[in-house]
């Protein structure tokens, strides 16, 4: 079955790290820019990182620049996010998606999205 799948999450205290992974199953990644968004109970979604397909470039939301690092290892077909210094405000479901990166990363049509994990930061 054609699907990303998403690993890594969990109950974390603020300030420790996580690292969420994106898995492409019966789907090559390395054809694909990979996008991580977020959605928080009662919020709308959220762009967070997006990568290019060749890892030269990525992009990043305002609130976790400098906390997260977005990289791929396109020969074990995977995606990443390293997230540092977690917040309670990262408390989230956590996607992987495919998207399309031009002047900014945009969904992909008829993009392939994860499940989803969820990434709790709380004390």
């Amino acid at each position: 079955q054609v699907q990303l799948v998403e690993s890594g999450g969990g109950l974390v205290q603020p300030g420790v790290s996580l690292r969420l992974s994106c898995a492409g199953s019966e789907f090559f990644l390395d054809y694909y820019d990979i996008g991580w968004f977020r959605q928080a109970p009662g919020k709308e979604r959220e762009g967070v990182s997006c990568i290019s397909r060749d890892g030269g470039s990525s992009t990043y939301a305002d609130s976790v620049k400098g906390r997260f690092t977005i990289s791929r290892d396109n020969a074990k077909n995977t995606v990443y996010l390293r997230m540092n210094s977690l917040k309670p405000e990262d408390t989230a479901v956590y996607f992987c998606a495919t998207v399309i990166i031009n002047t900014a990363c945009e969904i992909a049509p008829k993009a392939l999205w994860g499940q989803g994990i969820q990434v709790t930061v709380s004390s």
